[in-house]
């Protein structure tokens, strides 16, 4: 059965997508941390990061800090802070968090968006790739 990630990949569930190559996709977290939250994957449904083969771990991660780039100019943020989690989703992906101070990474703290939002930032951080 495909992960939900795959779904979002092959057009079964929408998303804010906010870039695609032939092999990894990003788009924006429905339940975000903070603003801009981003989820980084590759296409192949594996469903650990540590798992993939060197050269898609060392892919994803540039094609992560592509994003990460364009993040910190859409969002004005000090940092993006890099979390790979992995426990809810079987499928292998990064987490981009913009911050501006450490405590703004409390995972357990969700903020609410309106999908207008989500699209609207979405739509700053393709501006800026």
């Amino acid at each position: 059965m495909s992960s939900i990630f795959s779904k979002i990949v092959n057009g079964q569930i929408p998303c804010h997508k906010i870039a695609e190559d032939e092999r990894f996709f990003a788009f924006l977290d429905i339940n975000p941390v903070q603003q801009g939250h981003v989820l980084v994957i590759p296409k192949t449904e594996i469903d650990y990061l540590f798992d993939l083969d060197d050269d898609t771990l060392a892919g994803i991660n540039l094609f992560a800090k592509r994003i990460a780039v364009a993040l910190k100019k859409a969002i004005l943020c000090r940092r993006v802070a890099v979390l790979v989690l992995g426990m809810e989703v079987p499928h292998a992906h990064i987490h981009l968090i913009p911050i501006n101070k450490e405590s703004d990474l409390d995972i357990k703290k969700k903020i609410t968006t309106t999908p207008e939002e989500l699209a609207s930032v979405a739509e700053k951080i393709r501006t800026e790739l």
